[in-house]
């Protein structure tokens, strides 16, 4: 057999070795991606499985120092954007920064991450219809794993907030709508109304909230509730305008009135209040304003930040998507979500 024989016998096994490693560093990087190194955890970071008929969920707890296994704690769950993990590389643990307020606070944290190839650029799925029902798909995973954070931890069970960052933001919206009995709050930073993918972005109100909000509260059923949520807009954000967040402000509105006697006739009568703050050379101004009850109930709290982004804003976090001069939206959360337990709209 002659030199160029062997080569060419040669050539097929070379080839495949160099497919097999690179099969093995992308999954090693894939890994990295989703779940971090080892060593990227904090003291009461505890990383696990949620198994069901559906699939399963990975997701990370973080317990503050005040966790005893005898006081049940709030639980605040991060659900992270596109582009984004939930604890590994550019997380939502980096970037919101959450586990240090946790430790101050006294509260648990919970960081799901999208499931492998679930997502080109590991987005939510918060716009495909089949995403938007309750016992099926993503939000009866995450449901399924703020009830097991509950029992494995000894959570309080009314005291159960979620939040979400971009596609995260609507899976959030999306689990307070098909699971208002398991969490008290919903906050979105950068993200849109339940059913947004039914809205054109050309002609948007050839859609109107109403429509939405009445296909939300059907949603709800017979667990409907005035679930308060928490809106962060970034004024400049390009991937998701402010008139989206607008639109999401008029949902939910319309839902509370809807949740309150089945009809749109403003039973509530919503009082409108807003304060400008302003900003200076380090510091992003910002306008808050709050929906509240006849009764006092917050049915809604915004933020619209001038001079931001698509981002999360706050001093302190780590990541792609991060504004040093926005308010602390981690801090505003807890403080939003402290403030009203599940039960105090109902």
């Amino acid at each position: 057999m002659g030199m160029r024989d062997r080569r060419r016998r040669r050539w097929p096994r070379v080839v495949a070795g160099v497919a097999a490693a690179l099969v093995v560093v992308t999954g090693a990087a894939t890994a990295v991606f989703h779940h971090g190194l080892p060593w990227w955890g904090d003291d009461g970071d505890h990383t696990h499985v949620h198994e069901s008929d559906i699939g399963s969920q990975r997701y990370q707890v973080h317990l503050p120092p005040q966790h005893d296994g005898t006081t049940a704690l709030p639980v605040i769950m991060a659900i992270h954007g596109c582009g984004m993990s939930g604890f590994g590389w550019n997380s939502m643990k980096s970037t919101t920064q959450l586990n240090d307020l946790a430790d101050r606070e006294g509260f648990i944290v919970v960081y799901p991450t999208q499931r492998l190839f679930r997502s080109a650029v590991n987005c939510w799925n918060s716009a495909d219809p089949r995403e938007q029902h309750r016992h099926t798909g993503e939000p009866a995973l995450l449901a399924g794993v703020a009830r097991e954070v509950i029992e494995t931890y000894g959570a309080d069970p009314d005291q159960v907030h979620v939040a979400g960052a971009s596609s995260g933001a609507g899976a959030a919206v999306i689990l307070a709508v098909t699971y208002p009995d398991v969490f008290a709050t919903v906050t979105s930073v950068a993200g849109g109304e339940y059913g947004l993918n039914q809205v054109d972005p050309d002609d948007p109100d050839a859609t109107p909230p109403d429509y939405t909000a009445r296909q939300a509260w059907s949603q709800m059923g017979d667990r409907a509730r005035q679930v308060p949520l928490l809106v962060v807009q970034g004024e400049k954000d390009e991937v998701v305008p402010p008139v989206v967040a607008t639109r999401l402000v008029q949902q939910w509105r319309a839902v509370g009135d809807l949740v309150d006697d089945g009809v749109l006739n403003d039973s509530l009568r919503v009082v409108e209040e807003t304060v400008s703050v302003p900003g200076d050379e380090d510091m992003h101004a910002y306008v808050r304003t709050t929906l509240t009850t006849r009764a006092g109930g917050s049915l809604v709290e915004s933020y619209l930040v001038e001079d931001m982004g698509h981002v999360w804003p706050g001093p302190s976090g780590e990541g792609l998507f991060t504004d040093h001069a926005g308010p602390d939206v981690s801090a505003i959360i807890w403080d939003f979500a402290r403030h009203h337990p599940r039960g105090t709209l109902e």
